[in-house]
């Protein structure tokens, strides 16, 4: 997280981007530096996926955000391989011999995980914040990320048996059984995702309705290419008496 604070500050972003930025290593803090690191080494998958999330997605999208728009101009993500590297670090990291290795190694496989998921994340929102793609092809890959990503979250809610023997061994004083646990966490993943996925869905695609509306009204002033055009008609009747 320090590496990360010193990068941004270096860059010398803007006031609005510094809170960005301070949002993304709040809820990095948060995950890793609070009991919800214990939590999630030791007892609960829920705190673990939380993690996960925190990483994959919130703090990536905050952090490319508070970017300086003049800065990394050069630097350009194509969005299907983003997309796809981001697909991949989630579905390789929970398969559960990877996930379970992970857990069982958390000074250094534990580490490499949560850098391919931050890395990941960054790829993922770079070509939608910092992209120069069209509003509705934006629009169009956050509902792929969001159908694509959607069932590992429902799969970990509807296998009907816990499939982490890292948390089916963990030991218990309080709070959900290995496969309530298992069942919450893959609900709260799926309604996280659709509810994030969505929201920025929801801001592209409107976007692209408004430059859907503007088109027309823009080719209506110009006169669409054919005889005088608007503008000037407009100024001849103004200048009439």
């Amino acid at each position: 997280m320090p590496v990360l604070a010193v990068g941004i500050a270096a860059l010398r972003p803007s006031r609005d981007r510094a809170l960005a930025a301070a949002a993304a290593l709040a809820l990095i803090f948060a995950a890793f530096a609070t009991e919800l690191q214990q939590l999630a080494t030791h007892t609960f998958l829920w705190a673990h996926l939380l993690q996960n999330v925190v990483l994959a997605e919130w703090a990536p999208a905050l952090l490319v955000l508070a970017i300086p728009a003049d800065r990394l101009r050069r630097v350009r993500i194509p969005m299907l391989p983003a997309l796809a590297v981001w697909l991949a670090t989630y579905f390789v990291w929970h398969l559960p011999v990877i996930y379970d290795a992970a857990l069982r190694r958390p000074h250094t496989l534990l580490h490499v995980e949560h850098v391919t998921y931050l890395t990941a994340g960054v790829a993922l929102w770079w070509p939608v914040i910092r992209g120069s793609g069209p509003s509705a092809v934006k629009a169009l890959y956050l509902f792929a990320g969001f159908v694509l990503a959607s069932p590992l979250g429902l799969l970990l809610a509807l296998i009907p048996r816990a499939i982490y023997p890292f948390y089916v061994h963990a030991p218990r004083t309080w709070g959900p059984r290995p496969l309530a646990d298992q069942q919450i966490a893959g609900v709260t993943m799926a309604l996280e995702q659709a509810a994030v996925f969505f929201a920025v869905f929801a801001l592209y695609l409107t976007r692209f309705l408004r430059e859907e509306r503007r088109e027309p009204e823009l080719l209506r002033l110009s006169g669409g290419g054919a005889g005088r055009p608007a503008h000037h008609e407009l100024e001849r009747q103004q200048l009439r008496p």
